[in-house]
């Protein structure tokens, strides 16, 4: 009975965890988050808002999709911009980005690219599946280095 408790109890907070992150209507969003998000959406239908705190931060990330392809962004409290991750094709990235990604997947297989905007710089995000089927993502700058940023 213990055990049966104990895993239902851990079951709860599993789900908890999983389903707790509450999502947002645009109506429920400041004015400034809401003329923002308008101007950014360019045709794509919004699949969902959420508020998050990043590096102290505190931003709503609106995930949205367009002609099947996801176009995410963060945008701050006061209706700044802060970020955008656009997927796009392996082939649209530049060589020097583009080789260090084939590097890094190596064997792998590529799952998604995304082009990824915060302010005046461009990064690359690569997600891949390993020769073993592990999932995993990397982020490179222009010039081909891999950043954590």
């Amino acid at each position: 009975m213990r055990t049966l408790t104990g895993i239902l109890v851990a079951a709860a907070v599993c789900s908890t965890l999983a389903f707790g992150a509450k999502s947002f209507a645009l109506k429920d969003l400041p004015a400034e988050v809401q003329k923002t998000i308008q101007s950014e959406l360019k045709g794509a239908e919004i699949k969902n808002i959420s508020k998050e705190t990043e590096d102290g931060v505190t931003q709503y990330e609106v995930e949205t999709t367009l002609n099947g392809k996801h176009r995410d962004f963060d945008v701050d409290t006061k209706g700044k911009l802060l970020e955008v991750e656009e997927e796009t094709t392996l082939d649209s990235v530049p060589a020097t980005p583009k080789a260090a990604m084939l590097k890094k997947v190596a064997d792998g297989k590529v799952v998604m690219v995304e082009r990824v905007t915060r302010g005046a710089d461009t990064l690359f995000e690569v997600t891949y599946t390993t020769k073993a089927g592990k999932k995993h993502e990397a982020l490179f700058k222009s010039d081909g280095t891999e950043t954590k940023d």
